[in-house]
């Protein structure tokens, strides 16, 4: 019989070395006669691999936003020496790529990447020029990957006929969670698609529909989206922001909502919402135990509109966690009455009122909060201060978009856990 070779300790002990990005980008750009861009080098060589990559996933940040250290944004010919080096790496999961320079051009190479890829799981491409026929590369591409699962495009002009791509591609897509197409100049017609397919699509958990480009005055757009939140029972996160969404509009969503028990996060900002709407919110909230966080900044609610909140608030919600009323016209009134309506109700523990007309009552009201520990001072935008005993009000900057599920606490989310950027956990088990 023949004996059995054995390795020797030296062979025994030695570990695969990690992939070395920088190497591979280096001969990536060399291959394809594309010239090495520092910025992308100096990320990668600060990209720290563990010896065995095999059970480990990281996300690189490669955003041209850095305000500190000038930078060689990423251009159409960078994108494929990146899928070259990445498309060989399963650790990768995410990727920023946001305030760059991809065209349409360079979407059709990460389109032509998501069709192969199987590891990559958070994609922002945010604030590009990325337009319509780029939007449409995207799209088509998402019908092939089963991966994917938060897309960021805010801020590209795919215009209406690109988010009739996305429409179509949501019909297919069964991956798909988070989707952010928002400031992308989508129309009547696309966000009525969008709307459409939304009413039989399971997998969809979270959509930014902000600031379409809408010319009627009808709210065609918004009833579509309510006769949707009818039906739809997947959805937890919505945003209509600048969606000119008036009374009309707002009754229709709350008649929906009183059939719907999923949507926890709406987004109702920067509309033409007055005390009338909101009355049908207040409504609304005596009966919804679903909604946690709900932004009415940038609305025109007044008074009125503040008390019909806090007495829902006040009397039988138990499940609001946030709210936002900021820059609404609301005077002392509605404001001293909205943080009596915290002392009773000891769920809502987010408010944010800063932009309105803020007298001492509501002073010394939020002041007397703060000062008991009833409201946290990271859970507010004002902060109190005495000047010859009088009590004043200073603006801090927080907010609610600190909660949007794309808000990364620092850098990229880790997409081991997308979530943990959320600031209210009982939202961000459900997304």
């Amino acid at each position: 019989m023949g004996s059995f070779m054995t390795a020797s300790s030296s062979d025994q002990l030695e570990m695969p070395k990690p992939p070395n990005l920088e190497e591979q980008y280096s001969d990536a750009c060399e291959e394809l006669k594309q010239p090495e861009n520092p910025f992308i080098l100096r990320i990668l060589q600060e990209v720290k691999l563990d010896d065995d990559m095999s059970t480990k996933t990281i996300s690189i940040k490669i955003a041209g936003n850095n305000r500190l250290i000038p930078v060689v944004k990423v251009t159409d010919g960078d994108f494929p020496v990146l899928a070259a080096v990445f498309s060989n790496n399963a650790f990768l999961t995410g990727l920023d790529l946001r305030y760059n320079l991809l065209t349409d051009a360079g979407a059709a190479h990460i389109g032509a990447f998501l069709q192969g890829n199987r590891t990559l799981r958070y994609l922002n491409l945010m604030f590009n020029d990325i337009g319509t026929a780029g939007g449409g590369f995207i799209a088509k591409a998402l019908h092939r990957n089963e991966t994917l699962m938060h897309l960021r495009m805010t801020g590209n002009k795919i215009d209406n006929k690109g988010g009739m791509h996305f429409a179509a591609m949501m019909q297919i897509n069964a991956t798909l969670q988070k989707l952010d197409i928002g400031d992308c100049d989508l129309g009547t017609q696309s966000l009525i698609a969008l709307a459409t397919v939304l009413n039989h699509n399971e997998a969809i958990k979270a959509i930014n529909l902000n600031r379409p480009i809408l010319y009627s005055e009808e709210e065609e757009s918004t009833v579509h989206l309510a006769l949707m939140l009818r039906a739809n029972s997947t959805l937890v996160e919505l945003h209509l922001c600048k969606h000119e969404m008036k009374n009309f509009g707002a009754e229709r969503l709350c008649d929906a909502l009183y059939e719907n028990h999923s949507l926890r996060y709406l987004d109702l900002s920067c509309n033409k919402i007055t005390r009338d709407g909101v009355r049908f919110l207040g409504k609304l909230l005596k009966l919804n135990n679903t909604l946690e966080i709900l932004d009415l900044n940038f609305n025109r609610i007044e008074d009125d509109g503040a008390l019909y909140l806090s007495e829902a608030l006040a009397l039988q919600n138990r499940t609001l966690q946030a709210l936002g009323v900021t820059n609404n016209n609301i005077a002392g009134q509605g404001l001293v009455a909205l943080a009596e309506a915290m002392r009773t109700n000891q769920v809502l523990s987010y408010i944010y009122i800063w932009g309105n007309k803020i007298d001492e009552p509501a002073c010394v009201a939020f002041a007397d909060m703060l000062q008991s520990g009833r409201l946290k001072p990271t859970n507010t935008d004002v902060e109190p201060y005495v000047v010859d005993g009088r009590t004043y009000l200073a603006e801090l900057s927080h907010g609610l978009k600190k909660h949007y599920y794309w808000t990364p606490s620092y850098g990229v989310p880790d997409n081991s856990d997308a979530n943990a950027c959320l600031a209210i956990s009982p939202v961000a088990e459900h997304l």
